[in-house]
């Protein structure tokens, strides 16, 4: 369903706004959760979790909001699993310190590489496939989606400081969901002339070369 053409009659709990709600007190929630494991975590790196995440809550909250967002359940579905994955992850113990500097530089690029991209939305930040408006200036000159990109390195990093068959699983399901959700925004967006015009500039998604 289009949410630029709400239908009359439909249900309050599905209109834009108050999914928008929904979907901020959901990862609030999950963000106060993972501040509590990460409090009593044995990992003096656990804190470093809290950089992405706690930038991914505080622009959900202050995000500009739009009618054209997508109210299918399946995209709703992905974008709430992309987003909640790396909020469960279980901030254990370093089982492998050799690779502790390369995880921490991964982190220090991912970090930089998403909230240079969040800035360059700023209030157009969502987490739902929507149209808030066409960026093309800044990191959106590299790939279409460089706060995704740098979200894949800060998970990389994140699985060598706190690796476990858990966390791996996390992760798996969470990028799964990612690039469905990545694939279901531009589905949305090439609805826009404009948005059309940018792909046909910047070619690739995620990974120069590769996707």
């Amino acid at each position: 369903m289009d949410a630029s053409a709400i239908p009359a009659g439909t249900r309050p709990w599905l209109r834009p706004q108050t999914l928008d709600r929904i979907e901020q007190v959901v990862i609030a929630l999950l963000w106060v959760w993972l501040v509590r494991r990460v409090i009593v975590s044995p990992n003096a790196y656990a804190p470093l979790l809290l950089l992405s995440e706690t930038a991914v809550m505080v622009f959900v909250l202050i995000r500009r909001p739009t009618q054209a967002i997508s109210l299918r359940l399946g995209d709703w579905l992905l974008a709430i699993t992309a987003t909640a994955a790396p909020l469960l992850i279980q901030p254990g113990y370093d089982l492998f310190p050799a690779f502790a500097p390369v995880g921490l530089a991964l982190l220090f690029f991912g970090n930089c590489g998403q909230l240079y991209a969040k800035l360059a939305l700023r209030r157009s930040f969502g987490v739902a496939p929507a149209n808030r408006g066409i960026k093309i200036s800044g990191p959106y000159r590299l790939v279409r989606h460089p706060m995704y990109a740098g979200y894949l390195l800060v998970h990389i990093g994140s699985l060598l400081l706190f690796f476990s068959p858990m966390n791996v699983l996390i992760y798996t399901i969470g990028w799964w969901a990612q690039v469905r959700r990545l694939l279901a925004e531009e589905a949305l967006l090439s609805r826009d002339d404009a948005y059309r015009a940018y792909c046909a500039s910047v070619r690739w998604r995620l990974l120069p070369g590769l996707f």
